[in-house]
């Protein structure tokens, strides 16, 4: 992964997206199983809490709005108080909601009941079929308007009626007169519906199917893309390829991205994540393979997350410096990651310890304190600040060396088991999702006066304050080297 997109991921902020299709909401019911009904033999989920998500192409728009940028989300809605929910959602996320309201069909629900970690059935509520002419001309209405705000035009195709018949058509043909670029998620066998799109991205299954072709092995993917790239005048196909990556297709190149996910617990919503990015990245001019990495990246975050997902422009910022690393050093994480592997060492029976900093100039004094830390646990977690936290800190001319340089540096000792960026001025949030057995600082501090030891020692972790090796200051290293100089 180039520097270059290191660069480019602040740039997305600015990127304005109209996301065009099946606008779902996403009920989770959470509970509990005691007992079996004595009407029938079923379960009985005593309630515990709801959540409601955006789903289908509003959670298109939740990643876009999630990286930072705007969406102006063009879809069909109830008169009914899920329409209503979605309405709120939509507003929370900043975007613009050019939401068509039917009169005769309910907005698409799907509500997932979950009770000790399984989820014991899905109840949906749709009506599928194409629109009516009055609702047709009130998307098409609602889409121009989102047009003429938007660099990029995104269809998110759920088969559920929004974009049936010629309605992407018209849809690409409206892009095109407004000059924007346009990018398909697909559904079903007939892309002549998506003819003239920029970019579409199906995934193997949906490859297999719109081209009647075997699509096993990276060349016969290839092949299949060009064939749909030629019967349907499409610029490129970014196949999705799950554990396998992912592949960029034009006419007379490609390019085959593998998957760098660590963890995969959900893959639920990662192609949503996949064409928000997409996006995004070209709605700033950025080169379609370049595009597709940033892509790739954010798909290899969001499946490491559970439920409906999005990525936000931090963790893809971070995914992205990481990546410009050493390959092979694997200590360096994301916060999201460092939680999941943390639980897993508890359900192993080991001791999570963690401590935090600068680590600016690495010294006597800081291996003194990692020994100590590394001592009191049987896996240490180390969070130290990104480059912006250390200038709020300490002033404009640190940190001396970059992120990445102190980051590779604490990775390549064996006392140090993960390392964590953080941007924010104490590691709270960041002590709060690891959830550490042991929570370590120097005894220049009290207990009361260390962040986050009230949260630890409330479920029955331990502060543990470590000698001060003498002598030994960044600050005081520092300010040696510029009298020298």
């Amino acid at each position: 992964m180039t520097a270059y997109l290191t660069d480019i991921v602040d740039g997305l902020g600015t990127a304005r997206v109209a996301v065009v299709g099946d606008v779902m909401l996403d009920r989770f019911v959470y509970g509990d199983i005691e007992r079996i009904s004595p009407e029938a033999p079923v379960p009985v989920v005593k309630l515990d809490r709801t959540e409601e998500m955006l789903g289908g192409a509003g959670n298109v728009a939740a990643n876009v709005a999630s990286l930072g940028g705007s969406a102006l989300l063009v879809g069909l809605i109830g008169a009914d108080g899920a329409g209503a929910c979605v309405r709120r959602l939509v507003s929370g996320l900043g975007g613009m909601d050019r939401l068509v309201e039917s009169g005769d069909r309910p907005t698409i629900l799907k509500t997932r009941i979950t009770a000790r970690q399984q989820q014991v059935v899905r109840l949906d509520e749709e009506r599928v079929g194409p629109p009516s002419a009055r609702e047709r001309e009130g998307l098409l209405e609602a889409a121009t308007a989102a047009l003429g705000e938007a660099d990029v035009l995104l269809l998110s195709d759920y088969a559920k009626g929004v974009l049936a018949g010629d309605m992407p058509t018209r849809l690409i043909a409206l892009a095109r007169a407004a000059g924007r670029t346009v990018i398909v998620d697909p559904k079903g066998r007939d892309y002549a519906r998506y003819e003239g799109a920029d970019v579409v991205t199906p995934n193997l299954r949906e490859l297999r199917e719109a081209t009647g072709m075997p699509c096993d092995g990276d060349q016969a993917v290839v092949v299949a893309g060009r064939t749909l790239i030629a019967r349907h005048r499409l610029k490129a196909v970014v196949a999705t390829r799950s554990e396998q990556g992912m592949t960029v297709i034009t006419a007379d190149d490609h390019v085959h991205l593998p998957t760098i996910a660590r963890e995969v617990f959900d893959v639920s919503g990662a192609g949503d994540t996949v064409v928000a990015t997409l996006a995004c990245a070209l709605a700033r001019g950025v080169a379609l393979p370049d595009a597709a990495r940033l892509a790739n990246a954010a798909a290899g975050i969001v499946v490491g997350k559970l439920g409906t997902s999005q990525v936000t422009r931090d963790e893809l910022a971070a995914i992205t410096r990481r990546q410009e690393m050493d390959e092979s050093d694997r200590k360096i994480v994301l916060r999201h990651e460092a939680a999941a592997v943390a639980g897993r060492w508890r359900r192993q029976g080991l001791k999570v310890g963690f401590t935090n900093g600068c680590f600016d100039l690495l010294h006597p004094g800081h291996l003194s304190l990692l020994r100590q830390a590394r001592g009191g646990c049987d896996r240490l977690v180390v969070g130290i600040n990104t480059d912006e936290s250390v200038q709020r800190l300490k002033g404009p001319t640190r940190p001396i060396q970059s992120e990445l340089a102190r980051a590779a540096v604490l990775a390549s000792l064996g006392m140090v088991d993960l390392v964590v960026l953080f941007g924010e001025d104490t590691p709270m949030e960041l002590i709060d999702a690891i959830r550490p057995d042991v929570l370590v600082k120097g005894a220049d501090y009290r207990v009361d006066q260390v962040v986050g030891a009230d949260l630890v020692q409330s479920y029955g972790g331990t502060v543990l304050l470590a000698d001060l090796k003498d002598g030994f200051s960044t600050t005081r290293t520092v300010e040696r080297i510029r009298l020298v100089s």
